[in-house]
């Protein structure tokens, strides 16, 4: 049940933002357990002077092809699995897209089944026979 923003810098093509999408998603389903068909996505683009970060925070170097991922997520993955997460994302990126792993920036959000709605004003997850 995540819900991914992906921020990207202006100028690619639908074909790009797919791979990209794509790229997560699969990192997720590997390594924090999501069914497959999960699958919320915003992507957006932005301008340069919209898109302001610091090029060396924490000895990390990156370039004008920075990448933001914010995904919000049920609690109660294990450390482990959010750091194979944040490695599986660069890695996936790299290899599809040609993306710079210094240029890979995420961020997770975790919240409970209650502040999850999915449709006709209902909180789907959060009653007593929901799976999750």
């Amino acid at each position: 049940m995540p819900f991914v923003r992906i921020q990207l810098p202006a100028g690619r093509d639908g074909a790009f933002k797919s791979a990209v999408g794509d790229a997560i998603h699969d990192a997720m389903y590997a390594t924090i357990s999501i069914p497959e068909d999960d699958r919320f996505q915003v992507i957006s683009e932005h301008s340069p002077a919209e898109f302001i970060y610091d090029r060396g925070y924490l000895g990390v170097q990156r370039s004008d092809a920075a990448i933001f991922v914010q995904i919000t997520m049920k609690r109660g993955r294990s450390r482990e699995q959010k750091r194979a997460l944040y490695s599986a994302i660069a890695e996936n990126l790299a290899k599809r897209v040609g993306w710079r792993r210094e240029d890979v920036m995420v961020v997770l959000s975790e919240n409970d089944p209650i502040d999850w709605s999915f449709g006709n004003g209902e909180a789907q997850i959060a009653g007593e026979d929901s799976e999750w």
